[in-house]
């Protein structure tokens, strides 16, 4: 017997949960499923962006990228049905038995198929979402988003700050108070294995800085809390009369907040600290604040107890990304 075959198209702009049971439905109807990504230039989100997501998400797929100036409306061309069915036939499978849609121009793509039409939860009552409203606001309809959306639109916070000025506790803190994810110090991990960092070991842990928050992101709530990051890194290697690396460099992403831990918190040893002097303490805080300001990214220092800190950085978040903050 014949494999069946489906069709959707869509800009998935982004792609939200309606999207994704869209597509599972379709996939559970036909065997072979093609889903079109269309862009244009200029758009809201990056068309590329988009197929990735969606390659990533439906990998048993065949996942394709319409990127071609077309119009989008009827009412802009008398020829609109004729240069959409030249489009749509060259990117659907050579023969289509069904095209899916939640929306009434699937009729039309169908009838340029050849295929037959299957209306898919046309009323919204299943995911009631589309992707005008997520772009609108999409920290309002956090719990319609797949990860690789929310990835996209979340905010990111990063400590800074001396050894022992409270980052990771503030870290914690924070976490708790957003209900979030927070991407631990990655170098704490490696040095409690391998010890002081050289050149290469900073290297591994901006790497490691890396891979720890592009993983958190996925899993955070509306706002990562990232324990430090790679241009933390760099001021290590300052400490350690280290070269700054390009490679470390690289790993470096601008982040949406600079939390400054300041050092009114008592130095205690633990085997991985090195500079319990007040004039080194003094030295690393003014080297962290000299680096959020070199890079203009937006900062607060904190002060004080662990509330104190945690009540400063959500007033700075209230007047910097206000739709950020859970009811």
């Amino acid at each position: 017997m014949r494999r069946t075959t489906g069709f959707i198209i869509g800009k998935f702009m982004p792609p939200t949960l309606g999207h994704v049971y869209l597509c599972q439905f379709a996939q559970n109807y036909c065997d072979d499923l093609t889903i079109m990504v269309e862009s244009q230039d200029g758009q809201a989100i990056d068309g590329f962006l988009r197929l990735r997501w969606m390659q990533e998400m439906f990998p048993r797929a065949r996942v394709v990228h319409c990127h071609e100036t077309l119009p989008q409306d009827p009412a802009e061309t008398p020829y609109f049905w004729d240069i959409w069915a030249d489009v749509v036939k060259h990117y659907a499978p050579e023969v289509t038995d069904f095209v899916f849609a939640s929306e009434a121009y699937g009729v039309e793509i169908a009838k340029i198929l050849g295929a037959s039409f299957v209306p898919v939860d046309v009323a919204r009552q299943c995911r009631p979402i589309s992707a005008t409203m997520v772009r609108e606001n999409p920290f309002a309809h956090w719990d319609m988003l797949p990860e690789p959306v929310r990835a996209h639109y979340c905010k990111r916070i990063v400590l800074m700050g001396p050894e022992s000025s409270g980052k990771t506790t503030l870290a914690n803190a924070l976490g708790q108070a957003l209900r979030t994810t927070v991407a631990p110090e990655y170098g704490r991990t490696y040095c409690e294995f391998f010890g002081e960092p050289d050149e290469d070991g900073l290297r591994l842990i901006a790497h490691g800085h890396a891979a720890s928050t592009a993983a958190a992101l996925r899993q955070a709530n509306r706002v990562l809390i990232e324990d430090t990051d790679a241009a933390m890194t760099q001021v290590w290697a300052d400490m350690f009369g280290a070269k700054r690396d390009r490679v470390v460099e690289a790993h470096w992403t601008a982040p949406d907040l600079y939390v400054v831990c300041n050092i009114d918190v008592p130095w205690e040893a633990d085997g991985q600290r090195w500079f319990p002097q007040q004039e080194q303490r003094l030295d690393f805080l003014d080297r962290c604040l000299k680096e959020v300001k070199r890079r203009g990214v937006p900062h607060v220092l904190v002060s004080g107890s662990v509330q104190t800190r945690t009540k400063a950085v959500l007033k700075t978040m209230q007047r910097l990304m206000p739709r950020v903050l859970p009811d």
